[in-house]
């Protein structure tokens, strides 16, 4: 909640105060500079697990790329209509809760399906590339977005079941807070984002 928080903040600064989203849109080397941080940054805690059970490395960690997330976030909402942000927000904060309660009482156990996820994600990667090299068409951008925002509501569910434990076959570690959170925050991040593309493209 924390992170959301944060990231609403930047948001709300980036699509309210117009001297804030010029000066960004002046600077477009930023926004590479926030992508670059972002990347490294999850490398970093997906793969070292001494960096995200470590205290307080791992919350710095956590911090400084939630901060470069929103940030892109920011840059990301300011080209759209304040509409269209408000009412992507207003969806993706329906969706959320919707999953959330579903896999809190759902007897499905989603925690088997990490290696049919995998591969959605990779036939989602592979159509995006493939969609660089297609003209721009809208009909395409709402599919793509659509498959994705789809994709990643299995994700929230399945990660919000991981972390839960219980009588799913699988779980996070409790030491795995800081991973659990991440992950959390960028299935949230990432419907919002596929969200706000559907409603632009349908525009």
């Amino acid at each position: 909640m924390c992170q959301l928080l944060i990231t609403m903040g930047f948001i709300s600064l980036f699509i309210f105060h117009g001297p804030t989203q010029r000066w960004a849109h002046a600077n477009p080397w930023l926004f590479w500079v926030a992508f670059a941080m972002t990347f490294v940054l999850l490398i970093a805690m997906a793969c070292c697990p001494n960096v995200r059970r470590t205290t307080p490395m791992n919350f710095i960690f956590l911090a400084i790329f939630t901060i470069a997330e929103s940030f892109l976030l920011g840059v990301v909402s300011s080209i759209y209509n304040v509409n269209e942000v408000m009412m992507a927000v207003g969806i993706t904060a329906a969706v959320c809760l919707a999953l959330t309660l579903f896999a809190f009482q759902t007897k499905w156990d989603f925690t088997t399906m990490g290696g049919i996820l995998v591969a959605a994600s990779v036939v989602l990667l592979v159509f995006g590339l493939i969609t660089i090299f297609i003209p721009r068409n809208n009909i395409v951008t709402l599919v793509y977005a659509s498959l994705g925002a789809l994709l990643f509501s299995f994700y929230l569910v399945y990660d919000t079941q991981l972390m839960m434990g219980g009588k799913h076959k699988y779980s996070l570690s409790p030491e795995e807070y800081i991973f659990a959170a991440l992950n959390l925050y960028l299935d949230i991040v990432n419907i919002f984002l596929y969200i706000l593309t559907i409603i632009g493209a349908s525009r």
